[in-house]
């Protein structure tokens, strides 16, 4: 993203429902209550769904994904993600990834 070009610009890319992959190993930075700083929060390839959409500093999405087998719904960017299934009952607009 370059600094003229804002994320919240266009709509989201993933929907609510949507089945996504983790790309890359995300650690508890300390905004993640009741696990300590430095504690894996999700592994590349874990398998989550979108149960919610943020916005962090009135720039990009944030979205929450509940991961099915820690139970733990961790806040992530879209470069942390990649689209596994879309949610069919979703119809909200959205932008393409990548």
């Amino acid at each position: 993203m370059q600094l003229d070009e804002l994320e919240l610009d266009q709509p989201p890319v993933f929907g609510i429902g949507d089945k996504v992959r983790v790309r890359k190993l995300i650690k508890n930075d300390g905004t993640f209550p009741g696990q300590e700083i430095g504690a894996y929060l999700a592994k590349k390839g874990d398998i989550g769904y979108v149960v919610s959409i943020g916005t962090f500093l009135q720039t990009s999405y944030i979205y929450a994904v509940h991961f099915l087998n820690t139970g733990f719904i961790v806040g992530c960017r879209k470069k942390e993600l990649e689209l596994v299934e879309h949610n069919p009952e979703n119809t909200a607009p959205r932008n393409t990834p990548y």
